[in-house]
């Protein structure tokens, strides 16, 4: 998997920046993504992610990850309109599948609030974004129980634990 990254505050260790790009390529991995998948991450401050958050899901504070989700639109394609067209072509044809905006002051808060490592915080929060770009949600209990235990799994298999 193919992961941007763009650190819009300047002040993110490379150590983090490529333990996201392998914890995501971990993850992909578990959801049996192809290789040719594509996203972005962007490392932001509050201020950002407070603009991000009211523009995006209209709430006014910011947040410490936003999950955007792509999904391709089969009418950019130039086909016969009455013509269905694959999931698997259409991922071919852009494997885009969404992005990403860490808060860097929210990972720090956080994980001083948690008491476990920064490292573990921004894999937390890059691991929760992906799954949600990747069709999983929190809002029922059954939601929550089926993502948080994968979002475990996954970051204790790649060696991010409390």
């Amino acid at each position: 998997m193919y992961v941007e990254l763009v650190d819009e505050t300047g002040q993110v260790p490379s150590e983090i920046i490529e333990q996201t790009k392998e914890v995501l390529a971990f993850a992909a991995k578990k959801l049996n993504l192809k290789e040719s998948t594509e996203m972005s991450v962007t490392f932001v401050d509050n201020a950002r992610s407070h603009e991000l958050n009211l523009q995006y899901r209209e709430t006014d504070r910011p947040t410490d990850v936003i999950s955007l989700e792509y999904k391709p639109d089969e009418s950019e394609f130039f086909f016969d309109e009455d013509m269905e067209l694959p999931e698997e072509l259409l991922e071919e044809m852009d494997p885009f599948i969404g992005e990403l905006f860490i808060s860097t002051d929210k990972a720090a808060e956080q994980a001083a609030d948690y008491g476990h490592s920064i490292e573990r915080e921004y894999g937390w929060l890059a691991v929760h974004g992906f799954l949600h770009i990747n069709g999983y949600d929190h809002y029922t209990p059954e939601e929550e129980s089926e993502m948080f235990g994968l979002q475990e799994e996954i970051l204790t298999a790649y060696g991010l634990t409390r």
